[in-house]
């Protein structure tokens, strides 16, 4: 069996603070050390279940940092941004199942460092729901036929897949405390617990099925400040509802993939262009 590996790092054990997340933080590279200590853990534990051949995708921010020598070397590694399908480029129907590793809670819910694909946006929704990078990483899965074997972050985001995602695996390795603040597993620890849940989740991979994709993709933002709004809605088909909403309906989940990256995209311009904030994912 193929296995596909998404890796993020705001879920990752011994994480909570902004400075420890982005590139240039004092923290940051003890960070680089943790997420490829849990990504290490993840193909290890495909490896113990079996599998063929693992792929990892660095799922975070600028999408380069892992310390590659560090990484286990059976692995394949896709590093770089942008990428098309962003934290699931990569993922075809050649995969049996997709480990999620290191995630985190959607922006406008409780959870360490939460947000949707940026800190541009105080949320996004999907069909009027509020919706997680985790759960739209699972549509880009199940286009695919490929089932979500595996989560891993603080309880928070293992709560929401365990409701999502049917007879999917979690691993929770923290629980947050506040928005930056959490209550943790040793990083040794986190990775025994992920190791072992990746090899149950390769295991069951046989017996998991694709979430189910809705028949109708309307995509809605809010955005942090107007200006991002006002940017947004001159994507074709776009509408802005107030100040700060957007919404746009898109034909299938290429391009409502698509549709997110243009809007960060505009929303980090309107940002920058305005005020200090923060860009990552």
């Amino acid at each position: 069996m193929d296995v596909y590996i998404s890796v993020d790092m705001e879920g990752i054990a011994g994480i909570a603070t902004v400075d420890q997340i982005v590139r240039g933080g004092h923290n940051y590279p003890r960070s680089q050390e943790l997420m490829t200590g849990e990504a290490n853990a993840a193909i290890a534990g495909a490896f113990d279940a079996g599998a063929d051949s693992v792929v990892v995708n660095d799922s975070h921010g600028t999408m380069d940092n892992f310390l590659q020598d560090g990484l286990d070397e059976r692995a394949r590694l896709i590093t770089g941004s942008p990428k098309a399908q962003c934290m699931a480029h990569g993922l075809d129907g050649d995969h049996g199942v997709a480990l999620f590793v290191g995630y985190h809670a959607a922006g406008g819910c409780p959870g360490v460092l939460a947000h949707s694909f940026s800190s541009f946006f105080s949320w996004l929704r999907l069909n009027d729901q509020i919706v997680s990078e985790a759960e739209v990483n699972a549509l880009l899965a199940a286009e695919h036929g490929v089932p979500v074997g595996l989560v891993t972050g603080d309880v928070q985001i293992c709560a929401v897949a365990g409701k999502r995602f049917p007879g999917v695996v979690t691993a929770a390795v923290k629980k947050a405390e506040g928005y930056t603040a959490a209550d943790t597993l040793h990083p040794r620890k986190a990775q025994e617990l992920i190791r072992a849940a990746a090899a149950e989740a390769v295991r069951r991979a046989g017996s998991l099925r694709p979430v189910e994709i809705p028949g109708r993709l309307v995509l809605t933002a809010g955005f942090q400040i107007p200006t991002a709004a006002e940017a947004a809605a001159d994507v074709p088909g776009a509408e802005r509802v107030d100040e700060h909403t957007v919404t746009c309906e898109v034909a299938d989940l290429r391009r409502l993939m698509g549709l997110i990256n243009v809007w960060y995209c505009a929303a980090a311009l309107a940002a920058r262009s305005r005020l200090p904030l923060l860009d990552r994912r």
